[in-house]
């Protein structure tokens, strides 16, 4: 069995941690926080703060890290993930960023596969978080049974980079699609209605869509603005950039996301 090695165990990773100890993987965790780090070996996780011994440990290191700047951290410098790589070490990148990032770490020698994700906490618990994975046929195929822990559907999307690609259009979309139940609701609120209301409203109506279901979990667009925010903006920032490296001019999902007023398109 390959070793496995994780690092990112935050608010998205940690359950993945879980789902794979559960499943009988013996994973090594690469963790600052020394609570973190307590947590997961009680949980029965091998832990470390040494990227150097993760990296030199692990033929897969599995990254759920926020940003590409993270993941860069990660990858770079003498005590970093490719100076240490195992050979043929694999990269599971869960991060929704460049797909010139991933490419340059596969140019410097690792096995790389893009998998963004898309779910909450409770769907990796559950075992139902959606993945997208990109990246060689061998390679995907070496790492699914280790995504299956925790992810279901794994839809494979073609070579590197294919599942970041669909991954930012999709998030993209979505964002324009909270600014439009924003308006929406602001609309009601013109008409003389109640805003809010509409949200109870859409569960059942042929207006509603996941941004509107996500928006209600929540309460209201203050409360989803404040949650999902800096996640969002960051990911429309990605999109905005691999739009003008592919020399896209601003199109509608631009149009409607910069006149939103959650404020979520680089500024």
């Amino acid at each position: 069995m390959a070793s496995l090695g994780f690092v990112g165990a935050g608010q998205l990773g940690e359950p993945m941690v879980h789902r794979l100890l559960d499943a009988g993987h013996n994973v090594l965790v690469c963790a600052r926080r020394p609570e973190l780090r307590e947590r997961l070996c009680r949980k029965g996780a091998d832990v470390t703060d040494s990227v150097e011994r993760l990296a030199s440990s692990s033929d897969i290191v599995v990254s759920c890290l926020f940003s590409d700047a993270q993941l860069h951290q990660l990858a770079a410098g003498p005590a970093g993930l490719v100076a240490n790589a195992r050979p043929r070490a694999i990269l599971v990148s869960h991060t929704t960023g460049a797909v010139s990032t991933l490419k340059r770490l596969a140019a410097e020698g690792l096995g790389v596969i893009d998998a963004p994700v898309s779910g909450t906490a409770q769907d990796i618990a559950e075992g139902r978080l959606a993945v997208l994975i990109g990246g060689p046929t061998d390679l995907v195929d070496e790492v699914v049974p280790l995504l299956a822990s925790y992810a279901d559907p794994v839809v494979r999307t073609g070579d590197l980079g294919s599942a970041l690609r669909l991954k930012l259009v999709n998030n993209a979309l979505f964002a324009a699609n909270v600014e439009l139940v924003a308006a929406a609701m602001r609309a009601v609120d013109g008409l003389g209605g109640d805003g809010s209301m509409l949200l109870e409203v859409l569960q059942y109506c042929s207006g509603g869509s996941r941004a509107s279901t996500s928006v209600a979990a929540v309460g209201d667009v203050v409360a989803f603005a404040a949650a999902a925010g800096p996640f969002l903006r960051k990911d429309v920032a990605a999109y905005v950039e691999a739009a003008e490296q592919a020399g896209l001019g601003p199109g509608l999902l631009d149009t409607v996301i910069g006149a939103g007023h959650m404020r979520l398109a680089p500024k």
